[in-house]
């Protein structure tokens, strides 16, 4: 959640670190800080609220100017949202600034031991015992990686850590435990962040921190050791996107834009996942074939839009393998007790790569002795680090907070997966591989037709602005679509909205259905399901009968729908597993034009933060 940046270097500290936290904005926050290392001391300022709060403090009372800083911008979690809990966190001395992203669960125990031996405490946040423990340690020591590693073992929980001291002014310190922390490597600078999108118009180069370990930076370069000081290895790598690809591109929104880049990220997506020979690839498997094929069990662990992605990976697992493929919140998995072993494969469906409920999970299944494979967007996060087996769907930055081309290219993922099962373990012949592969190529160009006829439901969208409620109904991969459609309109137009299996109307929900009440219905192609499509058609007009404003998706060609929709939307004729990634995107358009229209913030809606870092 939290936006971190550091840097060290010969530019101004501050200019950096206010640019980059303008990047990390669309991760969702509350208030922000910043601190520069200048003339031999430390000096900051921080805000509640938004970052042009803090430009304005800034403007009023400015900062000396300094070539080493480090910013925050923080989603609360202890303590209100207020200018005290903002970080940076300060020593009593003022001598130790610490910026924070996560959880420390001891922190009480910490502060308690703090205050008996008399420091005084300004804040409720859990981050302050670190800068106060940093200070005592430093104390001691004299080196700030090696006080940073000493408190680091200390501490209990997830967390990011970026600090500075005044006694080291070009130098920026950083650990990660089950949080995100990426290097920037420059000419004679360096960078720090919890996303590259930070750094990315100053460096492309990068290096992943693994699990336990602390960076030191200087302009010299950078030392990376695990938390009792020995050296580690790291990775370093190239950011295969630049500056341009994060900014809206004279769409008014990130999301307007995310939304328009749809037919090339899938298309993106399915990018040399098939070699000369016709075998299909993933990015990383570290599972051998003999190990798939005894597979006995999926289970696909992910939460909000990507566990729609992973309902409708079951449809597709179970038709082209014949494994049992269960699809669970990943909130909720390790907490049930869950039946895993050695022949169970658990998919962990993540944009960030770094959400702590798919993480958790993730790491309760390899302790269970199952295999992992991991579905991402973010090359080098700790989801696909952590798994067996990984397939990048190569998105692009996804600056919005509610999710529109991840979603899509996590679905078109989905398929390559259930479509890679089915050859490892021979449920699917080469040419029924090289066909669906074929249709998935083509489903780009669909999906740009959609976006080309686009402007009645924009239209619909705005005359329905007044409303309190939208329901949505679906059946087969349809239903995932409508609790995707609904969960578009709750995250974006603030509105109630459900939805709902169509089969379960007469079993409560058709209860709701009033005069004018708006009811999205997406309709499985009469081709492919054409039993679904003929008692989805009867809930169209059960619906409709008791006053219901009936707003249908259907394919071309279909035209039984037509004398029961008061508003139709056509989608292009697809097969009807491929067919939710057409169906969504309507609803996408709906739910972004309706919280336009309503006068909401689309790309950061409140309460909700891009990346959930914790449990």
């Amino acid at each position: 959640m939290c936006g971190i940046v550091g840097y060290v270097g010969g530019q101004s500290a501050l200019d950096v670190v206010i640019a980059g936290l303008k990047r990390l904005e669309y991760r969702g926050y509350d208030s922000a800080g910043v601190a520069v290392l200048a003339d031999g001391g430390l000096a900051s300022a921080k805000r509640a609220g938004k970052l042009a709060n803090l430009a304005k403090l800034l403007d009023e009372r400015p900062l000396p100017s300094g070539t080493t800083g480090i910013g925050h911008t923080r989603w609360a979690t202890h303590g209100a949202p207020t200018d005290t809990n903002a970080h940076p966190h300060l020593d009593n001395a003022g001598r130790v600034s610490v910026v924070h992203n996560g959880i420390i669960e001891n922190f009480a125990e910490l502060r308690a031991e703090l205050t008996g031996r008399g420091h005084v405490l300004e804040s409720e946040t859990d981050t302050e015992v670190v800068s106060h423990l940093l200070a005592e340690s430093f104390s001691s020591c004299g080196d700030l990686a090696e006080s940073m590693r000493q408190v680091c073992r200390r501490l209990e929980g997830a967390f990011t850590l970026v600090a500075v001291h005044a006694d080291e002014p070009d130098t920026v310190v950083g650990a990660r435990r089950n949080s995100p922390l990426v290097v920037g490597l420059g000419d004679e600078e360096a960078f720090l962040a919890s996303d590259v999108a930070a750094f990315i118009e100053h460096t492309r180069e990068a290096v992943e921190l693994g699990q336990d370990q602390v960076v030191a930076l200087t302009r010299e370069g950078v030392t990376v050791t695990d938390f009792d000081g020995a050296p580690a290895e790291v990775r370093r790598y190239h950011v295969d996107w630049d500056a341009s690809a994060a900014e809206k591109g004279g769409y008014d929104y990130f999301m307007l834009k995310e939304i328009a880049e749809q037919p090339k990220a899938v298309a993106d997506t399915l990018l040399g996942r098939i070699d000369a020979q016709g075998t299909l690839h993933l990015d990383e498997v570290r599972i051998p074939a003999p190990v798939l094929r005894e597979v006995t069990k999926v289970v696909v662990v992910a939460c909000g839009t990507a566990y729609h992605a992973g309902m409708i990976a079951k449809y597709a697992i179970e038709h082209w393998t014949r494994i049992p493929c269960e699809t669970e919140l990943a909130s909720e998995f390790r907490y049930r007790d869950p039946i895993l072993d050695q022949r169970t494969l658990v998919i962990a469906i993540s944009q960030s790569g770094e959400t702590m409920d798919t993480l958790m999970a993730l790491r309760h299944a390899r302790e269970q002795g199952a295999k992992v494979l991991a579905i991402c967007n973010t090359n080098g996060s700790t989801i696909p680090r952590e798994s067996d087996a990984v397939l990048y769907t190569h998105a692009g930055p996804e600056v919005a907070v509610a999710s529109t081309k991840a979603f899509l290219t996590q679905l078109v993922a989905c398929y390559l997966v259930a479509l890679y099962l089915g050859q490892v373990r021979g449920t699917k012949w080469g040419d029924e591989i090289d066909s669906v592969v074929a249709e998935l190529a083509h489903m780009g160009t669909e999906v740009g037709k959609v976006l080309g006829t686009m402007e009645p439901v924009r239209e619909l969208a705005r005359s329905l602005a007044g409303k309190d409620t939208v329901l949505f109904l679906g059946r087969h991969v349809g239903f995932p679509v409508a609790l995707e459609g609904a969960l578009k309109l709750k995250e974006l137009a603030y509105m109630h909205a459900e939805g709902f299996a169509a089969g379960e109307l007469k079993h409560g929900p058709i209860a709701l259905i009033e005069d004018d009440l708006p009811v999205v219905v997406v309709v499985p192609s009469p081709r492919g399901r054409s039993v679904l499509h003929d008692k989805i058609v009867s809930n169209i007009q059960e619906i409709r009968a008791r006053g219901a404003r009936t707003i249908v998706i259907a394919e071309e060609g279909d035209e039984a729908v037509v004398p029961y929709a008061d508003h139709l939307v056509r989608i292009p004729a697809t097969p009807t597993l491929l067919q939710p990634l057409v169906a969504t995107v309507p609803l996408q358009v709906f739910a972004c034009e309706l919280a336009t229209a309503r006068g909401n913030e689309v790309d950061q809606p409140r309460n909700l933060a891009k990346s959930v870092t914790v449990e």
